[in-house]
Formats: structure tokens, sequence, C-alpha cells
């Protein structure tokens, strides 16, 4: 096995300390953690810090990326157990309306019983600093949380782990259903290309991590030698995600280049990458190479290709399991920004993600990675079938989560790995369509009391009758940033497709600017 980079270092006694600490508090969730199949007969009370504790400068480039945290709101579905108690924490407070929409989502509780087993609290910090940092930094909002829970039924739930969870977990003293920090490395794109070689997961040709650009052209040099048919190369910052950290490297401007000046040649040409990102630009991802590493992959070439993923969960006890595959809607100038997904993955190929995910997953695993992990592919048609790569692993949770899990909350369903399917209580196979980058111009200035008038009126909600509709997410975004993201979950794939073109119609209509309907006004009883 090669080295492992550590991305979380150890730096006096005292931190190992810490790391001893949660590793007792992890033991913990073999006894405390239920899996989502059997929580409506737990006594738990699930901690919810929905921070993305990520690089900053790159959560930058997302528009209105201090509202992800509301992409967790679909675990107040859990309240549906009238045992189980929440407590979700924001940088800021959430819209009353947010709120009261997904608790209208559980049938047969009590809204007030569910409410009332609802803890919420806030930062009061916009500060570009993740969630957790933020909470850190207030010893007494940590002590107000650490008081509302009931310790030896308690464990917490995060979007990713990193040294800053680890520390608010054993402040809190509770476990922390995440992977380890120490293992983090796994779900760089250096990490991910050593752990599919160790699995024999095809993926594409590339390089080991460098830490600047002289490095990075000899790297490009020395990959395009080997692949000489190659017409482009991808660089990519080695913890960059949603593919905003990465860039296209044209070669055909090089090829008349002699051998001996190509790396001077690619190094010149870096001032030419074509980034994902709009507003990336050579001169600021250069200084972000020291810092964060990149790598170099072969370009997937191929007319009729796709970006599918799997998506898995190590439990506490070691057992890797399955969950979902999705076919990823990407955009960007090279199509390398996630936007959104379709479940479940094509039926031609979905059954081998199936398979490769699996492998990823039990490797993990023997490493000590925990919960949610999910592998990214490109597949491309060749002749009769599919040629299928896996570009890397997110040991996170990640764009796909919370659609897939509101589903699964909502309907009480489960997946059938025989078919890759997911089938409600009634046997009914499920599909969705899901982003959260339904964005236009004309959509900002709406309010979330706005989104719900035009839900009501235009019966956009989900039907929990005919496990069908649509559910709402980063409502917050929207006036700000014109941002809103949705799942659409029907009865086959066209008919989650049609749900989702009549949320855009109903909302471009809404928004039209011929007519402004009056506002819903509530009524007050005296």
């Amino acid at each position: 096995m090669n080295e492992v980079p550590r991305l979380c270092t150890l730096n006096s006694a005292s931190d190992r300390t810490v790391v001893e600490q949660f590793r007792q508090l992890q033991i913990q969730l073999r006894h405390r953690w239920q899996t989502v199949d059997l929580f409506d007969t737990g006594d738990t009370d699930i901690v919810v810090i929905p921070s993305l504790t990520l690089d900053e400068e790159e959560l930058l480039k997302i528009d209105g990326v201090h509202h992800y945290e509301e992409r967790f709101l679909f675990s107040l579905i859990r309240l549906r157990n009238p045992r189980t108690r929440l407590i979700y924490i924001t940088s800021q407070p959430l819209h009353p309306s947010i709120i009261d929409y997904y608790l209208q989502l559980l049938p047969g509780i009590p809204f007030s019983h569910a409410r009332n087993r609802l803890l919420l609290f806030a930062a009061y910090d916009s500060s570009s600093k993740s969630l957790t940092q933020k909470i850190l930094d207030r010893p007494r909002l940590i002590e107000r949380i650490r008081m509302a829970l009931r310790p030896n039924k308690t464990y917490a739930i995060c979007f990713n782990a990193t040294n800053s969870e680890r520390d608010l977990s054993v402040k809190l003293g509770i476990p922390l259903l995440a992977t380890d920090p120490e293992l983090l490395y796994f779900g760089t794109k250096s990490g991910s290309r050593q752990i599919f070689e160790e699995c024999n997961v095809p993926h594409p040709d590339g390089s080991s991590l460098v830490f600047d650009d002289e490095e990075l052209a000899e790297a490009a040099c020395e990959l395009w030698e080997r692949q000489p048919h190659l017409k482009r190369l991808v660089v990519k910052l080695n913890e960059g995600f949603s593919g905003e950290g990465n860039a296209i490297l044209e070669l055909e401007p090089l090829h008349d280049v002699s051998p001996r000046q190509r790396v001077k040649a690619i190094r010149d040409r870096f001032s030419k990458l074509r980034f994902q990102a709009t507003t990336e630009t050579w001169e600021h991802f250069r200084q972000r190479i020291p810092e964060l590493g990149a790598i170099v992959e072969a370009y997937v070439e191929g007319d009729r290709k796709r970006s599918p993923s799997v998506q898995g969960r190590i439990t506490p006890h070691g057992e890797v399991e399955i969950l979902s595959t999705h076919d990823q809607i990407l955009g960007g100038p090279d199509g390398q920004i996630f936007l959104g997904c379709r479940f479940p993955a094509d039926a031609s190929y979905r059954l081998q993600l199936q398979e490769l995910g699996l492998k990823v997953g039990q490797n993990l695993a023997e490493k000590g990675a925990l919960e949610r992990f999910g592998v990214d592919f490109v597949v491309v048609r060749r002749n009769n079938g599919w040629d299928v790569e896996a570009i890397e692993i997110n040991l996170r949770k990640g764009g796909t989560t919370h659609p897939f899990m509101a589903l699964k909350l909502l309907t009480k369903g489960y997946f059938d790995r025989a078919t890759g399917l997911f089938y409600s209580q009634q046997g009914k196979a499920k599909y969705y369509k899901a982003t959260d980058n339904l964005q236009k111009d004309r959509y900002h200035g709406l309010l979330p009391n706005d989104l719900m008038d035009i839900i009501a009126y235009n019966q956009l909600h989900f039907d929990t009758s005919t496990e069908t509709g649509t559910v709402f997410h980063l409502m917050g975004c929207l006036s700000e940033f014109g941002k809103l993201g949705l799942t659409t979950i029907g009865n086959s794939p066209e008919e989650a497709d049609a749900l989702f073109d009549r949320v855009v119609a109903a909302l471009d209509a809404e928004t039209s600017g011929n007519s402004i309907p009056p506002p819903i006004i509530p009524i007050s009883w005296t």
C-alpha cells in the first residue's frame, strides 16, 4: 500500500487525547445506532450538524452555499417516530414556513407533537466559516445543546467529518456517525485512485499527487507520453468537489512541440486551462496547488458519455450496504459540474456500478471508514456495451443523499439490490429527478411564504396517498439567489420528469411579471 498523506494532523498530546476520546465515543454507535429501516421503534436523540466543512474558497464558487445547511431538513421526517427527538443546528435561524413545510409531510403524527420534539439552535453567524467552527467558537451554545440532550440515547450526524466535527463530538460527549477524520485522504482525488488500484476497479490513467505547477507539468507530460492518443487531460485540485476544482488542458495545440520542450509548453499552456468554475483563474488555481495538491488524469472521450454514481453505507458493525445508484445531471463548460441526478441509474449498467461500489466499500470498511460513501463514474458506449471507469470517491454525504433519503423516509419503502430499484410498501417501483440548482433571475425576491402560495395554488406538493409529487429544499436560497432545490417522485422515469417540468412551468408562470397574485392572508379568529 502507498503511504497515506494525512489531511488531519495530530500536533500535541491534547490532540491525541481528543482522538482517543472520539474513538471511544464511536464504539457506542454499535449499541445506539439503528438502521433507518428500524428507527420507528427507537428512543433516540439525533443531533443534526449540516455543516459543509470543506475548503472555504472552493465553497464560495457555489451560489447560496450557506443555505445548503437546509438540505438535511429531510431528517425532520424521522419525527414520524413519536419517541425520536431531533436537534437541528444552523448558522442562522430557519424560516418558520420552511420548518412547517417538512412537518406537514408526517402522516399520522399531530403537528404539535412533532414540533415539540424538534429543538432548533442557531449560531446567528452569517460568515463564511463552517457551521461546525461557528459552534465551536461559542462554548455557551455548546453547553445549551449539551444540556438539551439525553447523553445515553444520542448520536450526531453530519455532512462530512473533519477535525472540527471530531472536536465537537467530544465536547458534546456524544458519538458521531461518520468516518474518522484520520481517513479523509481516501475521499480525495489521489486517495480515490489508490483505492481503485487496490480494488482493481477500472479508472482513467493519471498521476500521483503533486504540489507545484512544475511537477504538474511533468506529470502531464509523462501521462501524455504513456497515452499519445489523448486529446485532452483533466487537471484536478485534490480536495475539489462537485467538479468545481477541475480544469481541461487541450493537447491538440501542443502536437507539434518537440518532446524536449513538452514540459515547458504544457506549463505555459496552463494559463489557458478551461476551468469548470466560471469564476476560477489560473493564477488563483496555481496558488491552491501547494496547499491542496493536484493530480492530472486522462480525459475520457466519447459521444455517448454519461456520469453515473453509486452510494453505499458502512454500518457501525462493519457491514457494507449498497443504497442507490444515480445518473448524474452535469453542467459547466465540459459537463463536469454536478447539477442534479436521476434515480435509478440506467438498467444497462447499474448492477455493475453496485458491484464496483461494493468492492470500494469493503476496502474502505477494512480501513475503518464509517457511514456514507459514494463513487462517481464515467461510462461511455463502446460497441454493444458500456465502458465503465471510476473517477472519484466521496467519503461523506453528497448531492444524492437528501433526495434518496427523502424518498425512503416518505414512503417507508426499500431498495432492492437484485434489480437496483426502489419499491414502496405497496410494491410500486419509484423514480425521481432531483436538483440543487433550479436557478433563474426571475425567481429572485421570492420569499418562502411566496413559494408556499405557489405550491398550494398549483398543487405541486408531495401527495402521501399516491406517494408522488414534489419535495422542495433550499427554500432559503430563493429570495437572494433565485435558486431552489427539489425532488420530483413518480411511478416511472417519465412521470418524474413530467412533474419536474410542471414545477418549472408553474414557477416561470408565477414569476412572469404579467400579474402578481395577492398574498394569502391568514384568518385571525376572535
